[in-house]
């Protein structure tokens, strides 16, 4: 029997190993197969190269990390600041989450100070809703499946929304264990690291990750290290109950939602 599949899309190159990568490798190790997809290249992440060649060098670190997790890397669908919510992208990666039908389905948050992550968020919401609709045709031809889903958004960068609203998790995974292995990940990723130190100051890339995963952990109230999760609405993707993230992840988890 094959082993259920976890699958973390998100925007750019990175963004995965700055607020997913715990989980995702937790998942590994509860017995899940790994995929990982970064929906545009990194293609503007440089001061100093041109797009055609900051693309190629991003998508090789990116393809790094996820050797690194474990995890199959599916290729990035178009540039950085091109996401958006429109038809011909919707079908492609459609197409990619019929044909890895993940059980567990790991986005970035709705509300986040970035277009391109809120529009990454709702392209793979809706390519997961399609995935078992016969006349939705996606890009390349895929048949649907017939599986549920559990869709989880992680916190935002910041751990703000677009106005500067703090959003809160209401599920938390310790990933203490897996902090060294989310560092190693996110080291990958050098040519970000020059990014954001030339253009926003992050002195130290790793450190301000790891600081921001132990506010995480600080949120949760229980926690020195966490990843924060929100449980996207179970209708069109699952029952109402199911939380497969718990299930594999067990006492690793702790459920902030009322009446828990």
């Amino acid at each position: 029997m094959s082993k259920p599949a976890a699958f973390a899309i998100a925007a750019h190159p990175d963004d995965i190993e700055l607020m997913m990568a715990g989980t995702l490798s937790l998942l590994g190790e509860a017995g899940y197969a790994l995929h990982v997809m970064n929906i545009s290249n990194g293609s503007c992440g440089s001061l100093t190269e041109d797009a055609e060649r900051t693309a190629v060098r991003r998508t090789a670190e990116a393809k790094a990390s996820a050797d690194m997790l474990g995890a199959r890397f599916h290729q990035p669908l178009t540039n950085d600041i091109e996401i958006f919510y429109e038809d011909s992208l919707l079908r492609k990666l459609s197409a990619v989450v019929r044909k890895v039908a993940p059980r567990i389905l790991l986005l970035q948050s709705p509300q986040d100070y970035m277009e391109d992550h809120m529009n990454a968020c709702r392209l793979a919401v809706t390519a997961a809703f399609t995935r078992g609709m016969p006349n939705y045709r996606t890009d390349p031809a895929v048949a649907p499946v017939d599986s549920d889903v559990t869709v989880y958004h992680a916190l935002p960068w910041g751990l703000r929304g677009p106005l500067g609203e703090r959003i809160v998790a209401t599920q938390y995974v310790d990933i203490e264990s897996a902090l060294a292995r989310k560092r190693e990940a996110l080291a990958c990723h050098t040519s970000q690291k020059e990014w954001l130190d030339q253009t926003q100051g992050l002195d130290s890339y790793l450190d301000t990750m790891e600081a921001m995963s132990r506010e995480v952990g600080e949120m949760s109230g229980k926690f020195e290290v966490a990843e924060g999760w929100r449980r996207h609405l179970h209708l069109g993707f699952c029952g109402p109950d199911d939380d497969p993230l718990t299930d594999a992840l067990g006492d690793r988890v702790i459920n902030l939602r009322e009446g828990e």
